[in-house]
């Protein structure tokens, strides 16, 4: 009689670290912390949004910013794809405005907005590059600040 194969787990692939790691992000954001995003960033991060070069500190004022105005918000990563050294998420903010957006004074409105998030990460586990797209135009049309036919 044999004895019966016992099975290794398999070791993580860098794919599942990195969606892992991703995901940790968006908890921080649902947590409020923005420590719990930046501890991820490599020293010498690379921001660009809507593929624009943007600086690390212009980057976390943008971050405090969005708190001020929605500190309620809350991320749903809708879903995560991982190829070789990035991650992709599809993401579903969900928030309350209460605080100055766009010189608009607090309104209490409940707003949505999507936005796509591309990481890339070293092999040490940091982010290296960051690429986000928003689509505020839900929001913009619940602050009333869009005409709601506006496609």
């Amino acid at each position: 009689m044999t004895a019966p194969l016992i099975e290794k787990p398999a070791a993580q692939s860098v794919q599942e670290r990195n969606k892992e790691l991703a995901l940790s992000m968006v908890a921080a954001w649902n947590r409020w912390e923005l420590d719990g995003i930046i501890k991820h960033w490599a020293p010498d991060i690379q921001h660009f949004s809507e593929d624009r070069l943007v600086d690390s500190q212009a980057m976390v004022g943008a971050m405090r910013g969005g708190l001020a105005a929605f500190p309620d918000l809350h991320l749903d990563a809708r879903s995560v794809v991982a190829e070789g050294d990035r991650v992709i998420l599809r993401i579903t903010v969900t928030a309350t405005h209460l605080g100055d957006f766009l010189g608009t004074p607090p309104s209490g409105t409940k707003v949505t907005w999507y936005m796509l998030e591309e990481l890339r990460f070293n092999d040490a586990g940091q982010v290296i590059e960051h690429y986000d797209v928003f689509n505020y135009l839900p929001m913009l049309k619940e602050l009333g600040l869009v005409d709601a036919g506006v496609l």
